[in-house]
C-alpha cells in the first residue's frame, strides 16, 4: 500500500519565507519526495509504503523547517540592523 501526503508551508505575511524554507529543505529530499514553490507557498509531496517512515520523515521536515524559519528570521533582523546603522552612521 502506498501512503501519500502533502505538507504545505504558507506564510501570508512573507511569501518569500515559505519559498526559502522549502528551498533550504529540498536538498534533503529522498527519492520519494518532491518540493514545489508557487503562489507564496511551498509544498512537499511525500510517498511511502510504511506509516512509521512517513511519521519520521514529517518529524524531520518539521524540525528542519522550524530551524530554517528561525535562521531566516534572525538574518532579516541582522539585515535590518545593518541597514539602520548605515542610515544613521552608528
Amino acid at each position: 500500500m502506498k501512503i501519500r501526503t502533502t505538507l504545505e508551508f504558507i506564510d501570508e505575511d512573507a511569501h518569500e519565507i515559505a519559498e526559502k524554507v522549502a528551498s533550504s529543505l529540498a536538498p534533503d529530499n529522498l527519492t520519494s519526495m518532491h518540493t514545489e514553490s508557487r503562489d507564496g507557498s511551498a509544498r512537499i509531496h511525500i510517498s511511502t509504503e510504511k506509516i512509521i517512515s512517513l511519521i519520521a520523515t514529517l518529524d524531520d521536515l518539521l524540525m528542519n523547517a522550524k530551524v530554517a524559519e528561525e535562521v531566516l528570521s534572525e538574518a532579516e533582523k541582522c539585515k535590518a540592523k545593518e541597514y539602520k546603522k548605515r542610515e544613521t552612521g552608528k
